[in-house]
């Protein structure tokens, strides 16, 4: 709500460097709003819409660069894609996050409020705390508190070097974010004065540099997909097991919900971005040699950025004493998942879970079944037909999971889909299962009773049946019709590409 404005102090920011400022928008689907619903759906096809938009605008006037001001989920990693795409000198700039609500003496945010509608459900609040939870989560303008997928995305717009040093975590209101908004204007014209573009940046050793800050972070599961993309988009050979391999060697040291306690604007007040990646460059854990968009390299901007002089150590551990060992994220494979799936270790105890299978061929019907309490500790929940073209748009399980958690599950029931989790999501959630189910992965052919087993500490995902058995069902799976035959979504079907491939539409 309020970017628009921070567009026009970019614009003042042009024009005292030189250039002719013009400002134009994209379209954004607000994940709160569309959430449990079949708006839902367009969530992450909005991202190639973005990049498409800014692509179409970009070139049809001849401009010779571009500044991106992004908020919501999608629109961050959409403009990046864009910027890897055009490659003309670019730079991106978060509009900035939510500060916390309060709710009785606590900081809540948005996953909060998902999670209370379990507890509703089963009648551990009553309806006036829900209705006072929903009323104070998000006090003003800004993005989704907690280390969602949206302050995710702004920490790899930082990690990739695509942004100014700290301009990830001010929140909206803040007077840092106006700042930001001046200096990222003018900075674009000094990238235009060293012809210094989106790919002279994004180098692998940048995507390295991004997935560490994200395993170390603990952040949203959607980042893989994200940055599985703006690498397709740059050219860079990026893969599932290079998130895996990182996440080994790179320990998760932020505190941070919802897995953790603070929200974005309690890691702005200790430092930020830099503070944990000036942490993983001591460390050894990033490239600090890498060129940025300010025209220094990684480690020349950690050295000139100035951290707070304030205790840090409930919200960013030190290396040697982490949270985890190993990072947030791990990539699942197996039987049930031959391209691999995305689990978020750092948002749950439980690391093994092995249990009946109850099989949905929705969201819909899983959410009824879960608020109608019929579901069982011990359950591994399955919700299929909810990839990028089965659903098509890969949803995201928000209400689902945090239904399961509202309830006092979420160590106990587990789930996996082929759709997506929001950032806000915890709890044993194995998401991104890919073949998805629409083109005859595994996940179709699962039924009722049929034991999985999740081991995130060997990053294995499987079906307790032969193989002999996959084959039986497969030849007797039938597709279902496809939902959508024409409009946005049926074109997105035709041409999206599997989660593990970060749902790229291919031509």
């Amino acid at each position: 709500i309020h970017t628009l404005g921070l567009a026009n102090v970019v614009r003042e920011g042009v024009r005292e460097a030189g250039g002719t400022p013009r400002v134009f928008t994209t379209p954004v689907v607000i994940d709160g709003i569309a959430m449990g619903s079949e708006g839902m759906k367009y969530s992450l096809v909005s991202r190639e819409v973005v990049a498409d938009t800014v692509e179409l605008t970009v070139n049809a006037h001849g401009y010779d660069g571009f500044v991106a001001v992004g908020g919501c989920d999608k629109t961050q990693p959409g403009l990046m894609m864009a910027m890897a795409r055009l490659n003309i000198p670019s730079i991106i700039m978060y509009g900035g996050t939510t500060l916390p609500g309060y709710y009785k003496g606590k900081n809540i945010a948005i996953g909060d409020v998902y999670e209370a509608v379990g507890s509703y459900s089963s009648g551990k609040i009553s309806a006036e705390d829900l209705r006072i939870m929903e009323d104070n989560a998000i006090p003003g303008p800004g993005t989704c508190g907690g280390l969602y997928t949206a302050n995710t995305m702004a920490l790899m717009t930082e990690a990739l070097g695509l942004s100014l040093p700290g301009s990830a975590s001010p929140p909206a209101v803040d007077s840092a974010r106006v700042r930001y908004a001046k200096e990222t204007g003018k900075a674009l014209l000094k990238l235009m004065e060293l012809d210094l573009k989106p790919r002279d940046i994004l180098s692998f050793e940048a995507f390295e540099n991004a997935i560490a800050v994200l395993m170390a972070s603990g952040g949203s599961t959607n980042a893989v997909l994200h940055l599985l993309a703006i690498a397709y988009e740059a050219g860079v050979n990026l893969t599932l097991d290079d998130f895996d391999r990182i996440s080994k060697k790179v320990p998760e040291i932020v505190n941070m919900k919802p897995g953790g306690e603070y929200v974005m604007a309690d890691l702005d007040k200790v430092g930020g971005a830099p503070l944990i990646m000036r942490k993983l460059l001591d460390a050894g854990l990033i490239h600090g040699d890498i060129i940025t968009v300010t025209g220094k390299t990684v480690k020349q901007n950690l050295d000139e950025f100035k951290l707070p002089n304030i205790k840090y150590d409930s919200i960013v551990k030190e290396i040697a004493n982490p949270y985890n060992p190993t990072g947030g994220i791990r990539i699942l494979k197996g039987n049930l998942a031959t391209e691999g799936a995305v689990i978020k270790v750092s948002a749950s105890k439980v690391k093994y879970h092995k249990g009946s299978a109850r099989v949905f061929n929705s969201e819909e019907e899983a959410f009824n079944a879960v608020i109608k309490e019929k579901i069982e500790e011990g359950d591994v929940v399955v919700i299929r037909y909810e990839g990028p073209k089965g659903g098509p748009g890969m949803r995201e399980m928000l209400a689902v999971t945090s239904a399961i958690v509202g309830q006092g599950l979420g160590e106990k029931v587990a789930l996996i889909t082929d759709g997506r989790f929001s950032g806000a999501t915890r709890g044993i959630m194995v998401g991104h299962v890919a073949p998805e189910a629409i083109v005859g992965g595994t996940i179709a052919l699962l039924e009722d009773g049929d034991t999985i087993v999740i081991d995130a500490n060997n990053g294995k995902l499987d079906v307790d049946l032969s193989e002999e058995e996959i084959k039986s069902r497969a030849k007797d799976w039938v597709p279902p019709e496809p939902k959508y035959k024409t409009g946005l979504l049926a074109k997105y079907a035709k041409l999206v590409s599997s989660s593990s491939k970060g749902a790229v539409l291919t031509v």
